[in-house]
């Protein structure tokens, strides 16, 4: 398999959204990419087994996309190997009742990760400058003071969720949340193909919705969006991976090894020492089982 740089996928420079590869060849066969990937979650495993213990760091990792992209099924393949007490998904439907009765990063705070764990945000807090930039009558319904009518929300107001946005990676970032922003990029023929997939196979038909054509009509706005936020939010201590997503099994690999390259750098992540007295008494403790 063909070795890569993590940093090649990593926006740390202006982009542009025509210019971000939806597909790379790895030279890898279906197998190696299947066999790279296990032992790579297994690696990721193993950090997460000792982060649990250290109870200093927790993990955000961010996955946005446009339907299709494949975030549920990388969720599954990517975190097999993970202790189920140490990772916790989370996917953001449309905002309840209770959660429009608070600001709209509410949901997102309560829902992070504590120490020592996972978290996954399956659609983030992102969908803020995303679906209701393209659908801006959303934002009515968040009740916000003074802004009662569409013509309140200009741009002034966008350069306000993203400076909000930052303030609140930040925040996390320093009080010791790792965050891990990835941006699966498919391209518009691929979703069409996972579009049609899903309504040839009677066993995906639950997948699909009528709506989903209707805002594949407006993948121009989506794609604007997405590199706006690109630009504006990808930070040293929250950055964008862009992840070529027309082939899943390379799409999977990659945030793997994004996050397993990244994560065994924090050489200060181990299992806590043993008290003293303990280490001290481990032969009297062994020989209390055994006489049992």
């Amino acid at each position: 398999m063909k070795n890569i740089n993590i940093n090649d996928f990593k926006v740390t420079d202006a982009v542009q959204i025509e210019d971000l590869k939806t597909s790379i060849d790895l030279e890898a066969s279906k197998s190696d990419l299947k066999d790279g990937l296990k032992d790579v979650r297994k690696g990721l495993g193993k950090i997460q087994d000792k982060m649990y213990a250290h109870g200093k760091y927790a993990v955000l990792v961010c996955l946005q996309g446009m339907d299709t992209a494949g975030k549920d099924s990388l969720i599954r393949e990517v975190f097999k190997d993970f202790n189920s007490r140490g990772v916790v998904v989370h996917s953001f439907k449309t905002p309840t009742s209770l959660e429009l009765k608070h600001d709209y990063l509410w949901r997102h705070y309560v829902a992070l990760p504590e120490r020592g764990k996972f978290g996954i945000f399956n659609r983030t807090h992102y969908e803020n400058v995303l679906v209701t930039k393209v659908h801006p009558s959303y934002i009515l319904n968040e009740n916000i003071p003074g802004i009662d009518s569409l013509e309140d929300i200009d741009e002034a107001f966008w350069e306000r969720r993203f400076e909000d946005i930052n303030n609140f990676e930040k925040h996390i970032a320093d009080n010791g949340t790792l965050v891990f922003k990835f941006f699966l990029n498919i391209s518009k023929d691929e979703q069409k193909h996972r579009l049609l997939r899903r309504l040839n196979r009677e066993d995906k038909n639950w997948k699909f919705s009528p709506g989903d054509l209707d805002e594949r009509k407006l993948w121009g706005d989506y794609m604007a969006c997405y590199e706006d936020l690109l630009n504006k939010t990808s930070k040293p201590h929250a950055p964008w991976y862009v992840i070529p997503c027309d082939d899943k099994r390379t799409s999977r690999y990659l945030v793997a090894k994004v996050l397993y390259d990244t994560l065994k750098t924090y050489t200060d992540i181990k299992e806590p020492e043993l008290d003293d007295d303990i280490k001290a008494n481990i032969d009297l403790y062994k020989k209390q089982l055994q006489n049992e």
